[in-house]
């Protein structure tokens, strides 16, 4: 949503951030809607007299990203900070390879603005070495309410089955029930919510995040790979080569009825002017109550120069400046990291998001992103990411891709 959103120059900069220094970014932020986004904090930075050097690498969901990285830091050379997240930070600081901002975070007392769960995924030894600027909600279904109209629907599906036959509806009428990309991340996001949906949040805790053998090789689990089953019949079949933000367009111009992705895509929605509720609608995909958590971070890594240090400093004050939060989760499409930004110019979708971040806490159904690397290191995510593509690019049964998934498991507990 963009009306009310305050300019980069109405910011209320933080006073220990009025400083120069300088920051080398690595970031995936590329399409429009993160573009715009990451070009608000790129813009706070310089306004304080700051260097920025932008690093971006598209593609992958953030694959292409890591493998730089990876790079750089072999090279003694890492950028001052890094998107990056969930277990992904731990095993980067077990190495060494991190730097704490914890006199910053201390002096504002990040511990009394963020939820607990998110702030133990920004520290390593008890101390910040990251800094969030956003949850996201990864189980969101966006939809075009004239293309339903079409075929007579007037709501949104709240069960998997009413999806399924809103789906066959509109594949009846020659409608694309469904737009998705070949990504394999993408695979991987429509699975995640498809596995929160069919097993709910005690399933998904058991399987995704604590690996359990007999909820890797259940009959739900069977289940959800049918599901991803009909999910893959309801995509067109010009989806090789196409990203999200692509796939999103498609809803936004009418080829296709229904994305489920993140609400990133909403980034995408309010870059091109469109108004949630008339042109378009969100809602929780099927989840039994529960909510898919993921939040964009920057973490900080070791470099030398005083400038640099600096740099780091003024940009973790930065991020969690509450004036930042308010206007990069606008043009973002998530909601802010911390809990006292008022909502008063977010859009009804964030709304509903907030309030369910709060139920799903309360509830105990809030669960991290498998697809979005906050639920397990990157290890065991390579062995679902592998097994959903070729799942989803294959004939490959549902049975069949349970006992190769429980395999590829074991495979990656034995490293």
């Amino acid at each position: 949503m963009r009306a009310g959103r305050p300019p980069v120059s109405a910011l209320a900069l933080p006073t220990a951030a009025l400083a120069d220094g300088s920051v080398e970014v690595l970031h995936w932020w590329t399409s429009g809607g993160e573009a715009r986004a990451v070009g608000e904090l790129k813009a706070a930075f310089e306004a304080q007299g700051g260097t920025w050097i932008d690093s971006p690498i598209a593609g992958g969901g953030g694959d292409a990203a890591m493998t730089a990285l990876r790079a750089r830091v072999v090279a003694g050379n890492p950028p001052s900070a890094v998107q990056l997240k969930g277990p992904g930070i731990q095993e980067w600081a077990e190495q060494g390879a991190l730097a704490d901002v914890d006199d910053v975070a201390k002096a504002e007392n990040w511990d009394a603005v963020l939820p607990p769960v998110l702030a133990a995924i920004m520290k390593y030894e008890n101390k910040y070495v990251a800094a969030p600027v956003n949850i996201h909600r990864v189980d969101w279904i966006w939809a075009n309410p004239a293309v339903l109209a079409k075929v007579g629907v007037t709501t949104m599906p709240t069960t998997w089955d009413e999806f399924n036959a809103i789906a066959d509806k509109l594949k009846e009428a020659g409608i694309t029930p469904l737009a998705n990309g070949s990504d394999p991340w993408q695979d991987l996001t429509l699975w995640d919510v498809v596995a929160l949906g069919v097993g709910g949040a005690e399933f998904y805790q058991k399987a995704i995040v604590q690996l359990d053998p007999a909820a890797l090789t259940s009959d739900t689990m069977v289940k959800v790979f049918d599901q991803m089953r009909k999910m893959r019949g309801y995509v067109d079949e010009g989806f090789a080569g196409r990203s999200w933000d692509l796939a999103t367009r498609m809803v936004m111009n009418g080829e296709a009825a229904f994305q489920i992705m993140g609400d990133w895509a909403k980034g995408e929605f309010a870059a091109a002017g469109k108004v949630p509720g008339t042109d378009y609608w969100c809602a929780p995909a099927p989840d039994q109550g529960g909510y898919i958590l993921n939040s964009d971070s920057f973490v900080f890594f070791k470099v030398s120069g005083e400038d640099k240090v600096k740099g780091q400093k003024v940009l973790a004050s930065l991020v969690m400046s509450p004036s930042f939060q308010e206007t990069f989760n606008l043009a973002k499409g998530s909601i802010p990291a911390r809990t006292d930004v008022a909502l008063d110019k977010f859009d009804s979708c964030a709304v509903k998001s907030h309030e369910d971040l709060l139920a799903s806490i309360g509830n105990n159904t809030l669960v991290p992103s498998l697809s979005q690397e906050m639920a397990i290191p990157r290890s065991y995510r390579g062995e679902f990411l592998d097994l959903v593509t070729q799942f989803y690019n294959t004939d490959m049964s549902s049975a069949d891709a349970v006992k190769a998934l429980a395999a590829g498991i074991e495979r990656a507990r034995a490293q």
